[in-house]
């Protein structure tokens, strides 16, 4: 493709003349398309759903190769300067994402009057079969026009593409050992219920809920969820409906505990606490895993929202954690930076001082099967650009799959940057205790509170061993 961009005028068409444009279809096209259209029917822009259909993606995509006739007239033939004035398309097979797509328009017909030009159009998929035919009236240009071509700016599609695959493996575990017995503290607001209908719809928890019965219906009545088959546990404190999901758990009869309306302080109060509490012996930390689009693979940060001012040694417990629960993640030797403000240790900085003893703690092995270097800042951390500038050599600099933060405030504040200005998708998952504990914050969308079901059974998958 050249730089320069130049039509062909009325009086330099002859019938006869043609165009072409190749490309191939990807899920990304389809999505841009749908951004663009306003068009998020779900059998345009839902995988499964298009899969499951009888449509199999017919309109969606025969909609899309039209728009490529489109871009071939107003940038080959005629080109620059020709407007359109109708067209007349057959769809005769279906695009899928994929597809190799030739697009051609052949001139038919030329008309003095307004210099109109008539062209035939087609779109071929995979070189043999017709997708789409038709025919097209435009008016071409009379005057020469060469321009610099103008650059199309990088747009990011906010996929989260990791997640898909979490939903994926947490589905064929669940169908596999059964769906997360999950006791649901306190749902007393529309989209805890919400996210819990659509996760028992996708067969990933067996709910139990827990708290004021009257109140949970009358919400649910109001959002139009229907609980005639679900377990109520009708207790009216929320605290008292806390410590009745501990003691479930501490009976084995629940999988995993989620916060529904409740405080995470609140919350958490009767799981950390001695001798009835869900301790396993080491130091309990939420962990946010990340799905951040254009990064290579899942990132964790860790803790957000359980220790406010850890120790050392609860953060040898909440690395040793997460680096646990990325190995069951997929992440074979997961890479720990310990962040800070700085890269060097400083006696006065402690963030750095536990940084570097986290470290030399690795290389004696009281901390295994991961990678850690610190202090390292969050640009060196997770760019590989920023290490090398400041020449950061190491196996964790600029390619991180879990980063430690100093305390909570740092961690939360991080966190919650990454979703809402780095368009990354968060789910988070308390780890260390006896059964997972998920803690959706009250702005958290229905994927993030699905993901942390899948997070929650990928855990018991690894605690089964």
């Amino acid at each position: 493709m050249t730089d320069i961009i130049e039509n062909r005028t009325f009086d330099e068409i002859k019938v006869g003349d043609s165009a072409t444009l190749e490309k191939e279809l990807t899920y990304r096209d389809i999505k841009l398309f749908a951004i663009m259209s306003g068009d998020v029917n779900p059998a345009h822009v839902d995988e499964e759903y298009a899969r499951d259909s009888r449509f199999q993606e017919v309109i969606a995509h025969g909609m899309w190769g039209g728009s490529l006739i489109s871009t071939v007239l107003g940038t080959e033939l005629p080109g620059p300067g020709t407007i359109y004035i109708s067209q007349s398309l057959k769809f005769m097979r279906p695009i899928g994402v994929g597809d190799h797509v030739t697009v051609k328009v052949t001139v038919r017909e030329k008309i003095d009057e307004q210099k109109r030009l008539v062209l035939d159009c087609e779109v071929v998929k995979d070189h043999t079969d017709t997708a789409i035919r038709g025919v097209a009236e435009v008016l071409a240009p009379t005057r020469k026009i060469s321009r610099p071509r103008w650059a199309i700016p990088d747009i990011q599609v906010r996929e989260h593409h990791f997640f898909d695959q979490f939903m994926v493996r947490a589905g064929n575990l669940a169908r596999t050992h059964g769906p997360l017995i999950t006791a649901v503290v306190n749902p007393v607001d529309k989209l805890s219920l919400a996210a819990v209908v659509e996760a028992v719809r996708q067969d990933l928890i067996q709910p139990i809920l827990i708290g004021p019965k009257d109140k949970i219906l009358a919400i649910a009545e109001e959002a139009e969820i229907d609980l005639a088959n679900f377990d109520i546990a009708n207790v009216n404190h929320h605290m008292a409906a806390a410590n009745r999901a501990v003691d479930l758990a501490m009976n084995t009869e629940v999988d995993a505990i989620v916060r529904g309306t409740i405080t995470i302080s609140d919350l958490m109060s009767p799981v950390v606490r001695k001798n009835t509490g869900l301790q396993t012996g080491r130091r309990m930390g939420n962990a946010v895993v990340f799905d951040v689009p254009g990064h290579e693979g899942p990132l964790l940060i860790t803790d957000t929202a359980v220790n406010i001012r850890p120790t050392l040694d609860q953060k040898r417990d909440i690395v040793q954690n997460a680096i646990d629960f990325a190995i069951t993640l997929g992440i074979e030797t997961p890479r720990v930076a310990i962040l800070s403000a700085l890269e060097t240790v400083e006696p006065h900085i402690k963030s750095t001082l536990d940084a570097a003893a986290l470290c030399k703690m690795a290389d004696r092995g009281q901390i295994i099967n991961g990678l850690l270097d610190g202090p390292l800042t969050f640009d060196n951390a997770i760019s590989m650009d920023a290490a090398t500038v400041k020449n950061i050599a190491s196996e964790v600099a600029g390619q991180a799959d879990i980063l430690l933060v100093p305390d909570m405030e740092t961690g939360n504040m991080l966190a919650k940057q990454m979703n809402f200005l780095g368009g990354a998708g968060g789910a988070g998952i308390v780890l260390g205790a006896r059964v997972p504990v998920l803690l959706p914050g009250r702005a958290d969308n229905m994927q993030t509170r699905l993901v942390s079901f899948a997070l929650a059974l990928m855990l018991r998958q690894q605690e089964m061993g």
